[in-house]
């Protein structure tokens, strides 16, 4: 059952320290950075995030990175005109860093929503990215083994959502979230507002209630 929370603080609070925590968004489109600052607040620590970029100037996951408690980025995009905060960490050596194609990003979470053990991918073949994984050679055509990314915690933004948990989405406010929320053992969602059940259309929803565990209106 999905719990509606107070505020975004009560919505972070069980994030436990050397998480690994999804965080939606494609640059600031989408990005939950209510929750991030309730998750700096919160104080977790030594976490894990999987994300598609690496922080955008000095908020959202940005100030959670200047905050020193992040170990390790699993993304597609760590630099941007406007990743200073991650590019002064991982310079540094203060910051671990997974480059990982965002095709393949995509596909690792859905993956382990799905309970994929691995897949193939011709995606970083050849490349330094595929050095170390398993190869294999299927009709004339050399693929790279990729592993599930399973978070435990996903925090993703929604546009609206009914009382029972179900997303919709706004544009491309959509893009990583209804995979990270299969993903996750745990899916928080920010959403701009919370109506009756009934009040979306279904042919709307996106991530259905299954998926998410907390919601909370910012």
């Amino acid at each position: 059952m999905t719990t509606l929370c107070a505020d975004p603080d009560e919505a972070v609070a069980e994030v436990r320290d050397g998480s690994t925590v999804l965080v939606g968004g494609f640059g600031m489109a989408g990005m939950p950075v209510q929750l991030i600052d309730a998750l700096i607040r919160q104080g977790a620590t030594d976490l894990t995030v999987v994300s598609n970029n690496a922080g955008n100037g000095d908020t959202g996951l940005a100030a959670l990175l200047a905050q020193g408690r992040v170990r390790k980025v699993i993304c597609s995009f760590p630099r941007q005109a406007d990743s200073w905060v991650f590019d002064g960490l991982y310079r540094s050596g203060e910051i671990e860093l997974e480059l990982v194609p965002q095709g393949n990003l995509a596909e690792r979470m859905r993956a382990a929503g799905a309970g994929i053990g691995a897949f193939f991918t011709p995606t970083g073949v050849g490349t330094p990215l595929a050095e170390g994984k398993e190869t294999r050679e299927i009709d004339g055509r050399t693929y790279v083994l990729e592993m599930p990314i399973h978070g435990d915690v996903a925090l993703i933004g929604a546009h609206r959502a009914d009382r029972a948990g179900n997303l919709v989405y706004r544009r491309t406010a959509r893009n990583f979230g209804p995979v990270m929320a299969t993903a996750a053992t745990s899916v928080v969602a920010q959403v701009s507002e919370v109506v009756e059940i009934g009040d979306l259309d279904p042919e709307t929803v996106v991530t259905p209630s299954v998926f998410v565990d907390k919601v909370v209106a910012v």
